[in-house]
């Protein structure tokens, strides 16, 4: 079989995290890597088999790796099919992403690792990883074979959406999960506190008639995890924080010491508890949205790097799942597709600089998994987004790839459209002309 043809990408604006260089640069693919990189707009000499494409001064940054995607495969695949996520990413630029182990059956077996990178293999338009279950059935019971799943490709363990109420059987999680250099991700909560809640609780949710958690549940379980890291030595990822109590006790764990790294959702960063509106159950996620003062929060310790890392929280589900009154809906949202384009919104309003926005979605996770991606360097896999900065995009969820279009971007206004995606020096994804 002939070998595809080199490609070289010129006249971009290359963003690379790596080198923290942001501007005019060059740079060429090929055999399914990154060949060499230009701090110029273009090469000199390119031999006559290259393949030129004109970036036309357009974005080139490493492609997105999203820690947080979930699927319906296996059990529920009229959600979302491992490939229908992969193709959704691809059109969103994001080229590696870990799917979570709340599935049916759930991940909390070596063998449906094994199930999940065999399907994973046959899709080319994006890297799939996979997460395992922290315990059996994510019950928050019995530990799940964290060991043998680690050897199956388990690249971290997570109970999802369920916090682990024991704290003797999170700490066994966590002294186990060290013992294989694994690191153990945990929403913090204190699920006594929030349970049926669907909203904040405040002034906004109590006049809506809805039921609540006190945001402080945020905290209390924070604080235990962070206490059950330090005595473990365990690496702790902190699932999806969303508020200024909680942030402070994450700044105060890092000066510790503590082996500690924290996600922020796009969702939680773009939107605040007023979003709900009129019952809008497309803004029904879990956590559910906060305050404005506690986004203003995140978006700061973003730019600051108290928070690493940007997920989508990609949560699917289908229409009947959402059309249902606000307390009764299905929590979260589609977000593949629009984590990119709402994350531009901090650069064009100044808020974090482009570099650390490309960071937060491609090294800094690439770090956290151990895998060599999430650069421009020679040698680094050429996995690529190119982007127009300045494209305007109207989120319509109707059109998005993804099987579900529950997503809470619907109608709002973005810039930056996704131009071509590339996974391994293929192009997986092209926008129409």
């Amino acid at each position: 079989m002939a070998r595809a043809r080199p490609i070289a990408f010129q006249n971009a604006r290359l963003v690379d995290p790596e080198s923290r260089y942001d501007g005019p640069g060059a740079l060429v693919v090929k055999d399914g890597a990154i060949a060499d990189v230009s701090k110029g707009k273009d090469f000199s000499a390119l031999s006559g088999d290259v393949q030129v494409i004109d970036c036309g001064g357009g974005l080139l940054a490493p492609g997105l790796i999203d820690l947080r995607v979930k699927t319906g495969e296996p059990g529920s695949e009229t959600k979302e099919t491992l490939r229908s996520a992969a193709l959704a990413a691809a059109a969103g630029g994001v080229t590696s992403f870990v799917v979570q182990p709340d599935t049916d059956p759930a991940v909390d077996d070596p063998s449906v690792v094994d199930f999940i990178l065999r399907r994973a293999r046959d899709i080319e338009a994006a890297n799939i990883l996979c997460a395992g279950a922290a315990t059996k059935g994510l019950k928050g019971g019995e530990i799940a074979e964290i060991g043998l799943m680690r050897e199956a490709g388990c690249v971290y363990v997570t109970d999802v959406d369920h916090a682990v109420v024991d704290s003797r059987v999170l700490r066994r999680v966590m002294a186990y999960a060290r013992t294989f250099d694994m690191a153990v991700a945990h929403r913090p909560s204190d699920p006594w506190l929030t349970k049926g809640a669907a909203a904040t609780e405040g002034e906004f949710a109590g006049r809506l008639g809805l039921p609540t958690g006190p945001v402080m549940a945020e905290r209390i379980g924070l604080e235990r995890d962070l206490a059950l890291a330090e005595l473990t030595g365990a690496r702790l990822l902190v699932d999806q924080i969303t508020s200024a109590g909680a942030l402070e006790a994450l700044a105060r764990a890092k000066a510790r010491g503590v082996k500690v790294m924290a996600t922020a959702s796009i969702n939680h960063l773009s939107f605040n508890e007023l979003d709900i509106g009129d019952y809008r159950t497309f803004a029904r996620l879990d956590p559910p949205l906060r305050s404005e003062d506690d986004r203003q929060a995140l978006i700061e310790a973003l730019a600051s790097g108290l928070v690493d890392i940007v997920v989508s929280a990609h949560a699917p589900a289908p229409a009947e799942d959402k059309r249902l009154p606000y307390d009764e809906a299905a929590p979260g949202g589609v977000g593949l597709e629009t984590l990119l384009p709402a994350l531009l919104a901090f650069h064009h309003d100044e808020r974090v600089p482009l570099i650390d926005l490309i960071r937060a979605v491609t090294l800094a996770p690439a770090r956290f998994l151990g895998i060599n991606s999430g650069r421009l360097a020679p040698g680094a896999p050429a996995d690529l987004v190119l982007c127009d900065l300045g494209a305007p995009v109207i989120i319509d969820a109707d059109r998005l790839v993804s099987k579900s279009k529950n997503s809470p971007f619907d109608g709002r206004r973005l810039q930056g459209q996704v131009l071509r995606t590339m996974v391994a020096g293929k192009v997986v994804f092209r926008a129409a002309e």
